[in-house]
């Protein structure tokens, strides 16, 4: 069985910064793409950052030169360093990855989500 765990969520106020992280464990063979994705109160769940396993990355716009994805992949997590954070950033924030257990099994899994709530 394949998991994402997240961590590193929490109160925060506008301007500060966070960082989340995202470990992968379990039977893993490979993974391709991880991603962050967020999802307000009342809001459909957006994409936030993807990177691909050898690194190239996109970034929603509201997020662009604020927001930081990287990837360890000997230790298979995911890193989201948010900077100058904003009200409108909150959100639960879920890791994302497309993970194959054997050569030819691939599924698309997702963390358990971690608030970050962000004051004004």
């Amino acid at each position: 069985q394949v998991q994402l765990a997240e961590s590193g969520g929490g109160l925060v106020q506008a301007g500060g910064s966070l960082r989340l992280s995202c470990a992968a464990s379990g039977r893993i063979f490979r993974i391709n793409n991880m991603a962050w994705y967020r999802q307000a109160p009342g809001e459909q769940r957006e994409l936030v950052a993807r990177i691909t396993s050898d690194g190239n990355t996109n970034y929603a716009d509201s997020v662009k030169d604020r927001f930081t994805i990287s990837r360890d992949n000997a230790k298979n997590t995911v890193i989201l360093q948010m900077n100058s954070l904003k009200p409108e950033d909150t959100a639960v924030y879920y890791c994302n990855a497309e993970i194959l257990r054997t050569i030819v099994h691939k599924n698309n899994y997702w963390g358990q989500g971690t608030q970050v709530p962000v004051s004004s």
